[in-house]
């Protein structure tokens, strides 16, 4: 009976997820957790097959979360399943050592490949990121997605500053102080040549790495 772990702190996602797996898996075990610090305490007491795990967790740092997650129990496979675009953030995670990455607006036949891939021991990428992928090989453009010169670190600032975030509640969010958010967002500024948040707003939607 297949052990799965839920990371999400919507209750209709949670709630419609297990159905969809259950209608599948009609024997899982599925346990559930609302934030980073709950998951952790979870996985550190038990074994799970499976942990599907959304990026936008209240106060979790999800970079630290999978690394922590992946340094005390190696083996954990671990599916991302987010709405943020899968074509920038799947390759952070995947690389990280997460097993697939799944978006939200998945079908539920690709939800079902994902969770079966993952129990399995499978990558999972969707039909829709491997034609990206093949296509930024075809048209060798493999290193020209100006997001990717940020570290995990960086990237994530990237984000939480287009979402509105002030230096002191990302200094909160992320357990850093706020002198070292500052430099991280210079740096940003430098790497990606934008002077303000409205440049780098603009740079996202030209790169379709937000909606």
């Amino acid at each position: 009976m297949p052990n799965i772990l839920l990371v999400d702190d919507h209750l209709v996602i949670i709630s419609g997820l297990k159905i969809v797996i259950q209608n599948f898996l009609a024997n899982c075990k599925i346990d559930v957790a609302n934030d980073g610090d709950a998951a952790f305490e979870i996985i550190k007491r038990n074994e799970y097959d499976l942990i599907i795990m959304d990026i936008s967790l209240p106060n979790t740092d999800s970079y630290n979360l999978v690394h922590n997650i992946l340094a005390v129990k190696p083996g954990v496979k671990i599916l991302m399943f987010s709405m943020n675009p899968e074509e920038l953030f799947a390759k952070r995670y995947i690389k990280m050592g997460a097993i697939g990455y799944l978006n939200k607006d998945a079908s539920l036949d690709d939800i079902r490949t994902a969770v079966e891939s993952g129990l399995q021991g499978k990558r999972y990428i969707s039909p829709g990121l491997k034609k990206k992928l093949a296509m930024d090989v075809l048209d060798d453009k493999k290193n020209d997605h100006q997001f990717d010169k940020l570290s995990p670190r960086e990237f994530q600032i990237v984000q939480m500053l287009i979402l509105g975030d002030s230096v002191s509640e990302m200094s909160r969010k992320l357990n850093l102080h706020t002198s070292t958010i500052g430099t991280h967002k210079a740096r940003i500024f430098e790497k990606l040549h934008c002077n303000n948040i409205v440049d780098l707003t603009t740079m996202a939607k030209l790169n379709n790495k937000i909606s």
